[in-house]
């Protein structure tokens, strides 16, 4: 008796082991495939439900906060909510450089960042910062989307991050204390713009002082009339009152942004395979939709800076590139030729 009394509990562990004791434990197991650690390696069960955090540098209730919502809308429903997508905006996460190193480590699981920081991780890039690139923004969609996005992909994925979607920053615009109607009037305006070399070379090339500076500090800049003007998207002009101490719009379009939308691998691998292109589909889908806010957000900023006061302006876009490409010549050392060659090749398609 007593030897059968020892066995029952070693048979019950047993037991245990092979199907699973507990019934607070609802979690499936999953397998993991012994390949490297390739995307979707993880083979879950349907009830697996798999959550990222998505940072963001962007404040609540921006167009890419809004951007990222949809992503994480469509992501849910594209996989039929086994994945989800919590947004962190406004810095909650860090700055974007951050993020981006932090996904490397595996720290970070999705991140939005811009063309400002990418560059810096890869400087191929610089050729997306060559002002009057772009005639539309059909143009920029097709370069993001085709061979550009892809050698950017490529890049991303050699320091252990994957590109998986494009949202749109959009085309830049001049807004000034004084009207600028002609070239002529950019001689000696006083410009703040990013700390971009191509950025300050062309307005420098157009007449004007180009002066970087801090996005926060523009405002009161303007105001105290530290600087005459900057550059921004429309929707700006209205987001960040700058229609208070501007009234005069140049509609430029000189440079067309891009934000992109990253994973870490720890994340990105731990998609399981079945789902894997439906949560890609629904990146896209999600993204679509803030292409689309975009357009929205700036067709409604104008109407309502007209009402404001606002005055709109336009320079042809051949006087413009007849000042600012030869000062872009400075630069050549800096396009890689295969990327230049790629987004011709889109851009005509």
């Amino acid at each position: 008796m007593r030897k059968l009394t020892a066995i029952i509990p070693c048979v019950a562990t047993i037991v245990c082991l092979l199907v699973g004791c507990g019934s607070g434990n609802t979690a499936p197991t999953a397998s993991v495939a012994q390949d490297g650690g390739t995307a979707g390696s993880i083979v879950a069960s349907s009830t697996d439900v798999l959550t990222f955090k998505l940072g963001m540098v962007d404040p609540d209730g921006s167009n890419f906060h809004k951007g990222a919502l949809a992503i994480a809308e469509e992501v849910e429903k594209a996989t039929k909510g086994r994945i989800k997508i919590k947004v962190f905006a406004g810095g909650q996460l860090g700055n974007e450089r951050d993020m981006y190193e932090g996904a490397q480590l595996g720290t970070i699981d999705m991140f939005t960042a811009s063309n400002a920081v990418l560059t810096s991780f890869i400087p191929e890039m610089t050729v997306l910062d060559q002002p009057f690139l772009f005639n539309d923004a059909d143009e920029a969609h097709r370069v993001i989307d085709g061979q550009v996005g892809q050698l950017i992909a490529e890049k991303t994925a050699a320091q252990s991050i994957h590109t998986v979607g494009w949202m749109d920053v959009g085309f830049r615009n001049v807004f000034s204390t004084r009207p600028v109607k002609t070239i002529e009037d950019f001689k000696g305006l006083k410009i703040r713009t990013m700390e971009n070399d191509l950025h300050i070379a062309a307005f420098n090339a157009l007449g004007a002082i180009a002066t970087p500076m801090a996005s926060g500090e523009v405002f009161t800049a303007l105001q105290q009339g530290a600087i005459e003007a900057a550059e921004n998207a429309v929707a700006n002009l209205v987001a960040n009152r700058y229609y208070e101490v501007t009234k005069n719009v140049t509609m430029t379009n000189h440079v067309f942004g891009f934000m992109g939308v990253f994973m870490s691998d720890k994340a990105y691998n731990s998609i399981p395979a079945d789902l894997l292109d439906a949560f890609m589909s629904g990146i896209k889908a999600g993204a679509d939709r803030q292409r689309q806010y975009l357009v929205e957000a700036n067709e409604s900023a104008r109407e309502e800076l007209v009402k404001l006061g606002v005055n709109f302006y336009e320079i042809p876009i051949d006087e413009l590139h007849a000042v600012v490409d030869p000062a872009m010549e400075q630069f050549s050392d800096r396009i890689d030729p295969d990327w230049a060659a790629a987004i011709e090749a889109d851009k005509a398609d």
